[in-house]
C-alpha cells in the first residue's frame, strides 16, 4: 500500500539505518515543473498530500538520490524515489506471545525496556522473536493497531545486542509527532557503555559515519562527506576501573552504530563488541590469570556492553515532557561488579 512509505526516517544509535528503496518513478522527458508532493500523490495509491509532505520532511523522499523537501519541483527525467530504513516486506508480521517489559503505556504510546538479544524489526534473516512480533501479540485486541503497517509502532530502534528503552507509537498521529522529535533531535537519550582503556573525563566526537569500504558489516568514521552522515557524540567518564572505563554517552545525532564507531575511533572499543574489535584483550598484561578473568567477563556479558539507560520526549497528546530511566540488566550489572572487584583486588595487591 502506498501509505506504507510514510515512516519517519529512523535516527537510532546502533540499529539498521541503511535506506531501502520502496518506490521509484522516472519523470517523463516532457515533464512540467510540478511540486514533488503533488507528483507523488498522483502516483501513489491512497497517499494524501499531507503524508507525502511528512515523508519529505523526514528525509524519505529523494530526487536523483538526494533528499528533497515537498516544494521541490520535479524536472524532466528526474528519478524520484521513496526510501525507508528497512527492506520491502516479504512476509507478514506474525503475533507471538513474547513477554514485554513495559515501563509505561497509555492510549497513544508505550515505552518498553528491550532485552539484549531481541531484534526490533523482522528482516535480515530474523523473522521471528522480534519486538514487533511481541507488539503484534500485545496489541492483538486493538483493531486500530495494524502490525504490518510500518507507519505505526516503531519510532526508533536499538541494535539486537543493545539493551534499553524504546518508545512505540500506538496511532498514526503519535507516530508522526514522536518521529518528528527524533528527526529534529529534541529527544533526550543517554547510554551507558563499558569501553576498553581510560577515557578522558569528558569529550565530544564529531565525524562523518559511513559504511566501511573494507567491511560492509561495519560502519566507520570517513573523511569524505559524500560517503557518510554527520554524527556527533558527547561523552563523559563515570568511573574508571582497571583497564576499562564506564562512560555515559549523549547523542546529538543518531547514526548506525554511532557510539560504537565513535568510541572505537578514539581507541576505546566497547567491551566485548565483536564487530569493532572489543572482544579481545586490548589493555592490561595478558597473564594467564588476567586472560581467565577477561574470558569470564566476556561470558557473563556475551554482547557489546551498551545500554540505552534514559529516554525523554514530549507526549503527543498532553504536551507533557516525559522522562524514563532503565536499570542495568543483570548481565551488564554483573560485568561492572566483576571489574569493580578486580580493580579493588588490584589496589590491595591481590592481583599478580
Amino acid at each position: 500500500m502506498a501509505e506504507d512509505v510514510f515512516q519517519q526516517e529512523e535516527l537510532n544509535e546502533d540499529g539498521l539505518q541503511e535506506q531501502f528503496e520502496h518506490y521509484r518513478f522516472v519523470a517523463d522527458p516532457g515533464q512540467s515543473a510540478v511540486r514533488i508532493d503533488k507528483f507523488l500523490t498522483d502516483r501513489l495509491e491512497n497517499a494524501s498530500r499531507t503524508k507525502v509532505q511528512s515523508a519529505a520532511e523526514a528525509g524519505n523522499i529523494l530526487a536523483n538520490g538526494k533528499a528533497v523537501k515537498s516544494n521541490y519541483r520535479v524536472r524532466p527525467n528526474d528519478v524520484v524515489t521513496v526510501v525507508m530504513d528497512y527492506p520491502p516486506r516479504d512476509t507478514d508480521i506474525v503475533a507471538e506471545n513474547i513477554p514485554l517489559d513495559i515501563v509505561f503505556e497509555d492510549e497513544d504510546l508505550l515505552v518498553v525496556n528491550k532485552p539484549a538479544g531481541m531484534v526490533v524489526h523482522p528482516g535480515h534473516g530474523n523473522f521471528n522473536g522480534t519486538l514487533l512480533n511481541a507488539l503484534a501479540w500485545h496489541f492483538s485486541g486493538d483493531r486500530s493497531f495494524q502490525a504490518n503497517d510500518p507507519r505505526l509502532g516503531l519510532v526508533h530502534r536499538i541494535d539486537k545486542d543493545t539493551s534499553g528503552l524504546l518508545v512505540v507509537a500506538k496511532n498514526d498521529y503519535a507516530k508522526m509527532f514522536l518521529g518528528k522529535q527524533f528527526y529534529e533531535k529534541t529527544t533526550d537519550r543517554l547510554y551507558n557503555a563499558l569501553v576498553w582503556g581510560y577515557t578522558d573525563p569528558a569529550g565530544t566526537v564529531e565525524g562523518y559515519i559511513g559504511r566501511n569500504p573494507k567491511d560492509r558489516l561495519q560502519m566507520a568514521v570517513v573523511e569524505d562527506e559524500s560517503l557518510g552522515k554527520h554524527a556527533v557524540t558527547h561523552y563523559k567518564t563515570l568511573l574508571r576501573y582497571a583497564y576499562v572505563s564506564l562512560v555515559e554517552c549523549k547523542l546529538e545525532t543518531g547514526r548506525t552504530h554511532q557510539i560504537r564507531v565513535h568510541l572505537s575511533s578514539l581507541g576505546h572499543p566497547l567491551f566485548n563488541d565483536a564487530r569493532y574489535g572489543g572482544d579481545r584483550i586490548l589493555k592490561g598484561v595478558p597473564t594467564a590469570a588476567y586472560r581467565q578473568f577477561v574470558e569470564a567477563c566476556f561470558a557473563c556479558c556475551p554482547r557489546q556492553a551498551l545500554h540505552a539507560k534514559t529516554l525523554g520526549f514530549t507526549h503527543p497528546r498532553s504536551g507533557e515532557r516525559l522522562f524514563f530511566e532503565s536499570s542495568w540488566p543483570e548481565d551488564f550489572a554483573a560485568l561492572i561488579r566483576r571489574w569493580q572487584q578486580f580493580s579493588d583486588d588490584q589496589l590491595q595487591g591481590k592481583v599478580k
